[in-house]
């Protein structure tokens, strides 16, 4: 088993010998880390700003820990907590992990303020703030902040049979309202993430009225607390924008640059890994294919294990093998080969299940977004910009037929591809900026605090 290892000269150099007064640590866990993080410590460097890299260790194949590499942050890694196995036991790990790392910073680096700063709604956003917390008596900061589930109405919508122009208007024009039963544990992990932070830096504006309507304060004294700064994907694509010359998707997979109109389908949300809805999304993908639709279903791990679970991979691989216009494929290694097929002009649309995928195609308008849920975290790409359509397993057909008024209505085509951009730009740097212009960065806060009054020494560290 793995275990927690601190890369001593890294830490050493980044805390300038501990006379550095504060540092973000910066976490990662999973793929979305990966990318969205690495602005942050990329302006960082630019600035000058002591920043290292505190990685929970869950991602660290090839394959899946590729990103570390591809964005240039596994060198910045000072702290790898090494967790492995399921959900109970890396919570576990994390936590024990976290409060030994806290001890060594203390012991060695007494002087400065070490501030967590944890990303989206990752399992580590949930448990790196709490488990900080309870070891240090002191708060974290997030990224992408104020992730909250919500779902139009489905009036449109029955077991048996969707409405699609319908539903697409209700959609882009009905009223939403708060749904915090999924992604699961991804919502869980958002909400306690929350809890534990005391700087909030959300996407947009809908996510920090989220969180002022939850009661996290706008602002304490002259400190902003929840700032807008957008969201740092978008940083990422510009970074993956050029392949620089290197290996194309298109050498990689050359099937897909003999057709047009690609529908990528990646699932791996664990409500989508039930038998109904993962039956529901794989007799979608194959009325599509037979259809004449051209379709890339990229398998995941988690994609794998239920097509092997529920005896649907034969099937699967006949369809591949029978069909030119289907192309199975494994998950692809370079995010950056995601990137340029989403940019390529030879994919129409990705349907998915992804967080990532829906804000990355409000910034790529080559390819339209179509999310396999029932809700979504980033309402605002349907509501607002209208670059994303629901697109519910109720059924392979109901599905299906969604998907292709999507491909065949011109006005629902057009408005996909076309509406404003959400995420702003640059804003790995602003949050970093948004660090360095802090006087007396606070590390935790009592109500006294919030209000103003003076009431002495605020530690407790005889608790």
């Amino acid at each position: 088993m793995a275990g927690l290892r601190i890369h001593e000269d890294r830490l050493d150099a980044t805390l300038d010998g501990g006379d550095a007064d504060l540092a973000l640590a910066v976490v990662t866990a999973t793929k979305p880390d990966f990318y969205k993080q690495a602005p942050v410590v990329a302006a960082a460097r630019d600035r000058g700003f002591p920043c290292f890299v505190l990685h929970t260790g869950q991602h660290y194949d090839d394959v899946l820990g590729h990103g570390l590499v591809e964005y240039g942050i596994d060198d910045a890694i000072a702290v790898d907590l090494g967790v492995r196995g399921g959900l109970s036991e890396k919570t576990a790990q994390v936590t024990t992990r976290v409060a030994e790392i806290a001890a060594h910073l203390d012991e060695h680096y007494p002087e400065t303020t070490i501030l967590p700063l944890v990303h989206g709604d990752t399992h580590a956003a949930g448990v790196v703030p709490q488990a900080w917390a309870f070891a240090t008596n002191q708060y974290a900061a997030h990224n992408e902040a104020g992730l909250r589930g919500m779902a139009p109405s489905f009036d449109a919508y029955t077991a048996d049979d969707v409405d699609a122009a319908a539903f697409v208007r209700d959609q882009w024009e009905g009223e939403w309202s708060l749904d915090r039963s999924e992604p699961f544990p991804e919502q869980y992990d958002t909400f306690v993430g929350s809890a534990a932070c005391l700087y909030h830096f959300a996407p947009v504006d809908l996510n920090r009225d989220h969180l002022t309507r939850e009661g996290y304060p706008a602002a304490v004294g002259d400190d902003e607390r929840i700032p807008v700064v957008g969201n740092s994907v978008v940083d990422a694509i510009e970074l993956k924008a050029d392949t620089g010359g290197g290996e194309s998707i298109f050498d990689v997979y050359p099937a897909l640059e003999t057709r047009d109109d690609w529908l990528r389908v990646d699932v791996h949300r664990r409500a989508n890994l039930l038998p109904d809805r993962f039956r529901a999304i794989v007799d979608c993908v194959i009325r599509l294919v037979e259809a004449g639709y051209n379709v890339n279903f990229v398998e995941l791990h988690a994609t794998g294990t239920a097509l092997d679970e529920y005896g649907l991979r034969e099937k699967i691989e006949r369809l591949a093998a029978d069909n030119d216009n289907f192309l199975f494929t494994g998950l692809w290694k370079r995010h950056a080969h995601v990137y340029e097929f989403f940019r390529s002009g030879q994919c129409f649309a990705a349907l998915t299940d992804s967080g990532s995928v829906q804000e990355e195609l409000n910034h790529i308008r080559e390819t339209r977004c179509l999310t396999a849920r029932f809700n979504t975290d980033r309402p605002e790409t349907v509501m607002d910009a209208n670059t994303n359509l629901l697109v519910p397993p109720v059924s392979g057909e109901s599905m299906a037929e969604l998907v292709e008024y999507a491909f065949t209505d011109d006005a629902t085509r057009d408005r996909l591809g076309s509406g404003p951009r959400l995420y702003g730009e640059n804003v790995g740097t602003e949050i970093v900026r948004y660090f360095e212009n802090l006087d007396d960065p606070a590390t935790f806060e009592w109500s006294h605090d919030r209000a103003a009054f003076d009431v002495g020494d605020t530690a407790f560290e005889y608790l």
